[in-house]
């Protein structure tokens, strides 16, 4: 429905307004000042978020089962090695909001917690992954030390060096203290700690906004000595951080302090004066960013995604909820936008967040950072890391917002779908922000084999035993062929791995599984092979040996993976004559493909776009990260029934090159890797061109 014209020309009046205030001339700190002084009182003026797209009588694809089912790319706890000595210390933002207290009793609820909200958090749009429940660690209760305990435990084990508390102090009255009591009072919790004073009043809009205040917040000389005396005990504590020796307090927000610079001498002065010494001050970077000297602080911290801008992706969203007027926004776009910052003049301590998504807090009107992942925000943790060794060789301090901001999806404990997997991305960034990009590692490599039609396994394996490679061999395969395949892996004497898995999903489901498992375990490339038998057809047998030759034969293998390791570009290395214009071989797939891409935040295919017939490849693990790390779920494929086209098994069979290609790699024919003929396909014969 198109908006009335009034609506129009106030939304047009408005961006025109924002971004002429985008390019004016003037101090960044003076521009945030401004932006949050209109937020406040005039943020009813904002025009709301676009609409996203409602589906009239379709049925959305993906049957909702479960909330707490585990995705794809799930990832059990497992002890690792990490770095010694660590190359950053890492600080993870730590919300102590799990608890009841009395006030949140009267201003919400009997017996309330922010479990209360995360629970009641439902899926708003297609691939909206809502509600996030907690994993392992379970709906915990933080008046419990032993719940901090584990907690610190698990930050150790996987990199974390330190948790930031949130401090609410309000004119002599703390909140949510018991937790930080706790910890004080434990010297078993081996974990650094320091102290953020999240500083704003709290309102019923949860972000200090509004007029609805629960509990107001005045600043004054006399609270600011009240503040610093009672936090005095916690920098005492040898566990608190410290940077070059000096205990390190953060404040969430400095401009609603009167006169900023007047507070931090009256602090540095007070902790002199009473056997603390030297503080180092920070200020978060949340809603204001002026330069720290000026207000009297040594440091800044960034904290994503606050003080970002990009541009909603809400429009082309499908809507489960046709009410939803939210905000939904690119993750990607964002972490990118954080990475390009120019260096600052003054010292700014870098941070990265692993999602972001508050709708637990503002039903059916949440911003929503889409397409996060494990593996990017490993990306992003992992170069800057790397970034700030370049600049100082001694190990820098990094934030990560949040280690358990539930309510606004910025997660790195264990969740019910995912499971270790951001953890596991830290463990891994610390390990990886000190490889050398010029001093290639050796490349590991195995065949992963789905074997469903046990009488073609004797065949895939003799090509895999004639091609000269030392292989390991990962098998999926049903339970009741275990016992013959295992049998005849042994008798060809290869290394091997047995996995059990469900008829569902084809060969497609059994290998994304397995990718998560072999990407945390390292290996680089896989050779994808399945007992192809293509029942429908009478030329399934031929077409499988088609594959395997151009694959395997002719010496085929030692040069591909050669080429592997010689180019770090290369992404998946499929048989000639079988890579097939998309668009010439949609099948029944292309409203499955297009569903896919929207959810994945893919560009649309092109009619440049190929694919891999056959579902037989050789693919780097890295490439293809997007459709393990993706929050897919076994139930999002249909159960067997023959299908023979239009199934999601089927439509990611058609888009491993598009995603081998959105992240930067190259598809390349087998033929191509190695120098021999090619071959065009004109009238290929295992597939039918799709009508035009």
């Amino acid at each position: 429905m198109a908006q009335p014209l009034h609506r129009r020309f106030r939304t047009g009046l408005f961006y025109a307004l924002r971004t002429a205030f985008r390019i004016a001339p003037m101090p960044e700190a003076t521009r945030d000042k401004l932006r949050q002084r209109f937020l406040d009182r005039y943020s009813n003026l904002i025009p709301p978020s676009p609409k996203g797209q409602v589906s009239e009588g379709t049925r959305v694809r993906r049957p909702y089962v479960r909330s707490d089912e585990r995705a794809i790319g799930y990832v059990p706890y497992a002890k690792g090695e990490l770095p010694d000595p660590l190359p950053a210390t890492l600080v993870a933002f730590y919300l102590p909001q799990f608890h009841t207290i009395p006030e949140n009793d009267e201003w919400w609820g009997k017996g309330f917690t922010e479990w209360r909200n995360v629970t009641r958090a439902l899926p708003q749009f297609e691939g909206h992954h809502q509600p996030k429940l907690p994993g392992d660690l379970g709906f915990y209760d933080l008046r419990n030390p032993e719940v901090m305990r584990e907690q610190a435990r698990l930050a150790r084990e996987y990199g974390i060096s330190a948790f930031c508390f949130y401090f609410y102090w309000f004119g002599g009255k703390t909140l949510l203290e018991t937790p930080l009591r706790n910890w004080l009072a434990d010297p078993s919790i081996n974990l650094s700690f320091c102290l953020c004073w999240a500083n704003e009043k709290w309102t019923r809009t949860w972000d200090g906004r509004g007029d609805e205040i629960l509990v107001d917040q005045k600043h004054s000389p006399e609270d600011d000595l009240a503040f610093i005396a009672h936090v005095a005990e916690y920098m005492r504590d040898p566990r608190y951080l410290r940077v070059d020796g000096k205990p390190m307090l953060l404040i969430y927000r400095p401009g609603l302090f009167p006169d900023m610079a007047a507070t931090a001498a009256r602090w540095r002065q007070w902790c002199f004066e009473n056997g603390i010494g030297e503080i180092h001050l920070a200020y978060v970077q949340s809603f204001e960013r002026p330069d720290p000297r000026a207000i009297g602080f040594d440091a800044a911290v960034e904290f994503p995604p606050n003080l970002t801008s990009p541009l909603p992706i809400t429009s082309g969203m499908q809507l489960i909820n046709p009410d939803f007027s939210g905000e939904i926004l690119d993750w990607r776009t964002m972490a990118a936008e954080i990475r390009q910052r120019a260096n600052t003049e003054y010292l700014t301590y870098s941070a990265v967040n692993p999602s972001w998504d508050n709708e637990a807090r503002r039903s059916s009107k949440g911003r929503v950072f889409q397409h996060s992942s494990p593996g990017l925000y490993q990306d992003w943790l992992a170069q800057s890391i790397a970034n700030q060794l370049d600049k100082e060789p001694t190990p820098p301090l990094i934030f990560i917002n949040a280690w358990n901001e539930w309510a606004e999806g910025a997660i790195l404990e264990p969740t019910a779908t995912l499971g270790y997997a951001n953890l596991q991305a830290t463990r891994q960034a610390l390990g990886r922000s000190l490889t050398s990009p010029t001093i290639p590692s050796a490349l590991r490599y195995c065949a992963a084999i789905h074997v469903w039609y046990f009488e073609a396994l004797d065949e895939i394996l003799s090509f895999l035993g004639r091609s000269g490679l030392d292989w390991y061999v990962v098998v999926t395969t049903s339970a009741d062929l275990e016992s013959d395949v295992r049998t005849k892996i042994a008798s060809y004497g290869f290394s091997s791995h047995v996995i059990l898995v469900d008829n569902r999903g084809r060969d497609i489901l059994p290998f994304l599984q397995l990718c998560s498992q072999l990407y945390i375990k390292g290996i680089d490339v896989v050779l994808k092979l399945h007992t192809k038998r293509s029942l429908h057809r009478n030329d399934g047998d031929l077409w499988r040996k088609e594959l395997l030759e151009q694959l395997l034969g002719e010496n085929r293998a030692n040069t591909i993976i050669s080429a592997f390791q010689q180019s770090s570009t290369l992404g998946l290395v499929a048989a000639e004559g079988h890579i097939l214009p998309l668009t010439s071989f949609w099948g029944a797939s292309k409203e499955v493909v297009a569903s896919v891409v929207d959810q994945l935040g893919l560009n649309a295919p092109s009619s440049e776009s190929v694919f891999a017939s056959g579902s037989m490849f050789w693919v780097r693990l890295d490439a293809i990260r997007t459709l393990f790390d993706g929050h897919i779920y076994e139930h999002d494929f249909e159960e067997e029934t023959g299908q023979i086209d239009g199934t999601l098994s089927h439509a990611l069979e058609r888009m491993f090159c598009i995603v081998v290609e959105s992240r930067g790699f190259s598809v390349e024919s087998a033929a191509a890797v190695c120098q021999a003929l090619g071959c065009k396909v004109s009238d290929y014969p295992f597939a039918r061109r799709t009508p035009t």
